[in-house]
């Protein structure tokens, strides 16, 4: 069937420009702050479904001036239902009278109000869209979310992990207009519970006083091994934080992950004992090499499977697992490399 151009007349512009704004005037507040819903615009060119190409065209040169974009538009029938979408390329290059039932993709790329806009983010990278078309619970549609607007989520998602990677509460807004009381009572409360969390290293240093006492040389290399142990932790926590945040990575991958870190970590860390080893020759002697030497491997080792498994227990237990990375592993990290390296000591040493 194809409509007369009379059809599209004054009329049905204005129903199509008084659902827009009736759209645009229920949006505020009536959807979850995060979800597409809450994030999408009204404006979007609308075609109905049985005109020609030329008819198309027409509609959209009389619509342009009140929508976001007319690149893509969408193929509705008269409940509003989205049937498809056809791209202003595929009307131009048409036949003047092919119908755009016949251009339009049916299988069309959607969301519902309540996805989260970090998923309509990933959709529209990962497909390349201009558009991702917004449905209601009644499958009708209501709004689109542009690239423009996924970018803008993209870069406040990367600024919060980011400030949630160096443990700084919430978002600070424009750092260079923020007070130094605001950026105080954003940053004191994890280096508080932090300070009391390196009480641990501290516990761990006293236990070995005498193996200290009776070897200094060992004081020497504490500071290398343990901050290497958070440093490889701090990594493999800043490269699964960013698998889960893309979807790279999934829950079920954690066994698969966790084998392939520890090939990783058992390389990186042999590399690193064999370049200290030297150093702990020159320093102590053979046992001393032997020390250190081992401690380095196990440390990395260790250190690496906590920052990459931290990640996943706290998307398990539904926590943000971009809090995982920075101070929280390097914290935890240094706490075990302390014991790792004393206890290896002991052994070693026979104290």
């Amino acid at each position: 069937m194809h409509y007369s151009p009379d059809f599209i007349d004054a009329q049905s512009r204005q129903r199509r420009a008084a659902q827009a704004r009736r759209d645009g005037l229920l949006q505020p507040g009536r959807y979850a702050e995060g979800t597409a819903g809450a994030l999408m615009i009204s404006e979007y060119s609308s075609l109905d479904s049985g005109l020609s190409a030329t008819q198309a065209i027409d509609m959209l040169r009389r619509e342009a001036a009140d929508a976001e974009t007319i690149y893509q538009s969408y193929v509705l029938d008269e409940q509003r239902n989205l049937l498809g979408t056809v791209s202003l390329r595929e009307l131009i290059l048409a036949a003047p009278d092919q119908a755009i039932d016949q251009l339009m993709v049916h299988k069309v790329i959607c969301v519902c109000t309540s996805t989260l806009q970090e998923e309509v983010a990933r959709l529209i990278r990962k497909h390349d869209l201009l558009a991702v078309p917004v449905l209601d619970e009644a499958g009708r549609l209501v709004g689109i979310v542009t690239c423009d607007e996924a970018l803008d989520v993209v870069v406040e998602e990367a600024t919060e992990d980011f400030h949630k990677g160096a443990l700084i509460a919430n978002h600070i807004g424009n750092l260079r207009d923020a007070t130094v009381g605001l950026l105080y009572r954003k940053r004191v409360l994890w280096l508080v519970l932090l300070v009391f969390g390196n009480l641990f290293s501290g516990a761990g240093i006293a236990a070995f006083e005498d193996t200290i006492a009776a070897h200094i040389a060992l004081v020497f290399f504490l500071p290398l091994l343990v901050d290497s142990g958070g440093n490889a932790g701090a990594q493999s926590a800043t490269l699964m934080v960013r698998g889960l945040a893309t979807g790279d990575v999934v829950m079920r991958d954690w066994l698969r992950m966790l084998g392939k870190e520890c090939g990783v970590a058992l390389a990186l860390g042999g590399t690193m004992a064999i370049a200290v080893a030297s150093l702990g020759m020159l320093r102590g002697g053979t046992d001393i090499a032997l020390i250190v030497a081992s401690s380095m491997l196990v440390i990395v080792l260790i250190g690496s499977l906590i920052g990459m498994s931290l990640p996943f227990m706290l998307s398990r237990i539904k926590l943000d697992p971009a809090t995982a990375s920075g101070p929280l592993v390097t914290s935890i990290a240094d706490a075990v490399g302390v014991l790792i390296y004393f206890g290896i000591a002991s052994q070693v040493l026979e104290i």
